[in-house]
């Protein structure tokens, strides 16, 4: 059973804390005192909040995963509305479900030390069943303090069953009560598991525990929901009125935050009437403020409000917005105990999150704009002084100086899009940049035209690169950056032949002046050969870029998308799911999960999940993503996009929202002017027909690609018509099959798997082999043969939807006919191996611990402290720490000393 969250605990009001109701110890006011409270009074604090049923499952942090399962302690910190108290219900319900016995404590502030141990006590009678446990600590007057948690854990270590203790709320307890808390966890015996949830301010004195590797730490980033479980939580809640990307623009919205997602369905729990898109300026930050900054100090609003002007925070630029002595610690308070902050990527820095922001925006609007220019002017000169111009540059305009904000621009946005991808950014400038600005800026009209021509504003982008040509001084250099730019423009006008055009001419020796210009060449020859259907080539040109230089990240993942589409062309989804998936989540986390290139590298890698078998996967990575991908996409992606959903809706039997969605790419194309995306809805329009043997209508549709071949508007080039033959080809089958007219289909399969084979489209040549074995069948010829090595090649590339998307029938033959094949001859046994050379193995000696022990025999195999970690599934951190341990403990300064010393200690020996 998972851990999970979603709901509040039935019997409490909503509210903050605990995800959605206040932690369950602040149910009992605790006004007894501990001296004359009787065991009885104590039963409230130590009774577990019913869960209800239909909680949101989160598979990830069950009790048992691997990252839970054998640590003595559980130390869950994080701010209100993460759900802490929701979790330790649930892992106390999946403890229970294994037979565990389960105590659970609410800490409040009156609980001192010696109410501590009475709690602890009754908590055992409670979850354990054990009328008899604690009777000395609760009714024989026995000595308090660190000695009553002594005598607690002792009769624990003697009883014979497995204790999980969960103390909610622990931030509560004064700091004796925590001291002995602490205790307790460092003490406890191995039938006992401590699970504790607590604020982060609260200082549980823990932290070399997690550092050894003995204590679990989970924080708020960890807590957070994933777009899957976002999905689930809203579809549980609004039923038929569920909306995947309104779902995913909601989580985007809250950027998964628990309570913020609670909030934001309970806006319109019918989920009819509000648009989630419009809830970051109405309701939802309205409900932010009120439920969590309602209880601020005045002070401490308008300094959060003072300062949101700003999206990351560092302590001396707060200090230059508002200056005052208090500052640095003021905001170093807020971010421990107000919920509006999430870590940022470099130490001392933080992000305001996006809702809090969104709630004091309309605070910081109403200030005086005399007010609001000097705090635009503050923040941009501190932030031009520490180097941080693409920054200063927004604020310097927001301030009205427009000279000084369009220097700051020049000098960053083009680094910024070859470094980082940012072209909304670029975008930006351009739209608030007069023509003439940009005339007078090469730099900034340079980043303006790569922009415009990686998006759908490709004639603009042409008449960019015009005026810079025109210009004078214009070398060789400046002309082979202009060929890239609009080759890039070609690429997303689904110009193949226009975009060769421009790259071969400089193919080779381009005369580049940047390591970052020669990478996106490599990674324009990679596409020229895929074009050409050569895959394997274009993965070794690829690797020919430089890779090293600074700005490498995001030409790299450019890069990564052409391998990886490489792969897909292949029919080998597998390697595309082992290279994009780290490569999508590089690109959401630095531009964005609706940003173009985000949703171009998704489009790939959901194909390649849906041929693999994992339809909700992929459907879930579509997830609000379609108008981008519709507008401003590679056709590639657009194509994959749409199709992938549509499979995904007829999956489903939702034939008619199949159809919809292949409209809706056929009005793509003929908005975007890329005729093979009408051709690619036509061709997907007639498969699904087939399905059905709908023989006139794919007679009608067949007829309609025919007349969009042959109007003379279309592209004549020859990479375009080979791009678009292998449709037509699998279309004229799929008709045929539809009419049940098979030797008609057999001729055109052959034709269609030679189109695939010369092109290299693995996944396209097996699907007419298939079609083709199957047809045969139908016509009572020879097919098994065929079927086996269709299904062995299947089988290696991992194509499990190939079967059924090409046609149920030809699945259900498949499965039949896999049972009357021959199995494949064994494979010869392999010739016996020289015996590897035995490892040091380390033994067990008081003087180390086992962590210890196991870092000892690692570092004897010469692993890096890396390799170390990876082998032991623990942070580098971790690892660096038991290694300075030993250099103490065996008194040496090096890892071959250590080594050393081990042995003549007797501490390493050869394996046996």
């Amino acid at each position: 059973m998972a851990a999970s969250v979603g709901a509040a605990p039935a019997g409490r009001p909503p509210s903050a804390e605990g995800g959605w109701g206040a932690g369950h110890g602040r149910v009992y006011d605790g006004r007894v005192p501990a001296s004359s409270a009787h065991p009885s009074e104590l039963l409230l604090k130590v009774t577990a909040p019913r869960v209800p049923k239909g909680l949101l499952t989160r598979a990830q942090f069950a009790a048992d995963a691997p990252a839970l399962r054998d640590r003595a302690a559980v130390l869950v910190q994080a701010p209100p509305g993460s759900g802490k108290t929701s979790l330790l219900a649930q892992w106390r319900l999946e403890h229970l479900a294994r037979g565990a016995a389960v105590a659970w404590v609410g800490a409040q502030g009156s609980d001192d030390v010696d109410r501590l141990v009475r709690c602890l006590a009754m908590a055992v009678r409670v979850g354990a069943g054990r009328p008899g446990f604690g009777h000395v600590l609760l009714e024989g007057g026995a000595a308090g303090g660190l000695e009553g948690i002594t005598l607690w854990l002792a009769e624990v270590a003697h009883a014979a069953f497995e204790l999980v203790l969960m103390v909610d709320e622990a931030d509560r307890l004064p700091v004796a009560a925590r001291e002995a808390l602490g205790y307790l966890v460092r003490n406890a015996p191995p039938n006992l598991q401590c699970i504790v949830a607590a604020r982060p301010e609260a200082d549980l004195g823990l932290d070399d525990l997690v550092s050894y590797g003995q204590c679990a730490r989970l924080g708020a980033a960890e807590l957070r929901f994933t777009l899957e479980e976002t999905l689930r939580l809203a579809r549980q809640r609004l039923g038929a009125a569920f909306d995947r990307d309104r779902a995913a623009r909601l989580h985007a919205l809250t950027e998964g935050w628990p309570l913020g997602v609670q909030l934001a369905l309970s806006v319109d729990p019918s989920g009819r009437g509000a648009d989630v898109a419009g809830l970051k300026a109405a309701a939802l930050p309205e409900q932010f403020v009120s439920v969590l900054l309602r209880n601020l100090d005045p002070g401490d609003l308008d300094f959060l409000t003072r300062v949101s002007l700003v999206q990351h925070l560092h302590a001396d630029l707060c200090a230059a917005l508002v200056p005052a002595a208090d500052t640095p610690s003021r905001l170093e308070r807020l971010v421990r105990e107000a919920p509006v902050f999430v870590a940022g990527e470099l130490h001392g820095w933080v992000r305001m999150h996006a809702l809090a922001r969104a709630a004091l925006t309309p605070r910081f609007e109403a200030l005086p704009y005399s007010e609001r220019a000097a705090l635009h002017a503050r923040a941009c000169e501190w932030l031009a002084g520490h180097g941080l111009l693409e920054a200063a540059a927004r604020h310097a305009l927001a301030c009205g100086h427009a000279d000084q904000a369009f220097d700051f621009a020049e000098r960053t946005v083009y680094g910024s899009l070859m470094a980082r991808g940012q072209q909304g950014l670029v975008l930006e400038w351009v739209a608030s940049a007069s023509p003439e600005e940009l005339a007078r800026r090469p730099r900034l009209l340079l980043a303006a035209a790569w922009s415009l021509a990686i998006s759908e504003r490709h004639e603009e982008a042409r008449r960019h690169v015009e005026r810079l040509l025109a210009q004078p001084g214009a070398d060789d250099s400046l002309r082979c950056e202009a060929a890239l730019i609009l080759a890039a423009a070609a690429v997303f006008a689904d110009d193949p032949d226009g975009f060769a055009a421009l790259h071969d001419p400089w193919a080779e020796q381009p005369p580049l002046a940047t390591e970052a210009l020669l990478q996106v060449h490599a990674n324009r020859s990679a596409f020229r050969a895929l074009l050409a259907g050569e895959p394997a080539l274009a993965r070794l040109r690829q690797q020919h870029g430089p890779h090293h230089f600074p700005v490498a990240g995001n030409l790299d993942r450019w890069g990564e998308y052409v391998v990886g589409l490489s792969y897909l062309w292949e029919g080998q989804p597998l390697m595309v799911e082992q290279l994009l998936a780290p490569c999508l989540a590089s690109a959401e986390a630095d531009l964005g999960r609706r940003s173009a290139f985000a949703c171009v590298v998704a489009a790939a890698l959901a194909a390649a999940r849906w041929e693999r078998g994992q339809a909700a996967e992929a459907v879930v990575l579509l997830a609000d993503r379609l108008d981008v991908l519709e507008r401003s996409g590679l056709p590639e992606s657009v194509l994959l996009g749409f199709r992938t959903l549509a499979r995904g809706a007829r999956a489903d039997a939702g034939e008619l929202r199949a159809l919809g969605l292949l409209g809706a790419l056929d009005a793509a194309g003929i908005a975007r002017r890329m005729p093979r995306l009408r051709l690619a809805s036509l061709a997907e329009q007639i498969r699904l027909h087939a399905r059905e043997f709908r023989g006139e209508t794919c007679r009608e549709l067949l007829g309609q690609m025919e007349q969009l071949l042959d109007h003379p508007a279309q592209p004549t080039g020859e990479l375009w018509r080979r791009s678009v033959a292998g449709l037509w080809l699998l279309s004229r089958a799929y008709a045929a099959i539809a009419a049940r007219d098979w030797r008609a289909a057999v001729p055109l399969l052959q034709q269609a798997e030679s189109a695939a084979s010369e092109r290299k489209l693995g996944r396209d040549r097996l699907e007419a082999m298939a079609l083709r074995a199957w047809v045969l069948d139908r016509a009572a010829e020879r097919s098994l043969p065929l079927l086996q090595e269709v299904l062995t090649l299947a089988q290696a590339a991992d194509l499990r939807a190939l079967f059924d998307d090409a046609h149920p029938q030809l699945a259900a033959w498949v499965k039949h006919a896999a049972g009357r094949m021959a199995p494949p001859p064994a494979p010869a046994p392999a010739p016996p191996r020289d015996p590897a050379p035995r490892a040091a193995a380390a033994t067990a000696t008081a003087a180390l611990t086992p962590k210890e022990v196991q870092v000892l025999e690692l570092l004897a195999r010469n692993l890096s402290n890396k390799e170390i970690a990876l082998a032991m599934q623990l942070g580098e951190e971790t690892i660096k720490w038991h290694v300075k341990n030993l250099f103490a403990k065996l008194d040496v300064g090096s890892r071959k000393q250590v080594v050393g010393r081990a042995r003549i200690l007797g501490f390493l020996a050869d394996a046996a």
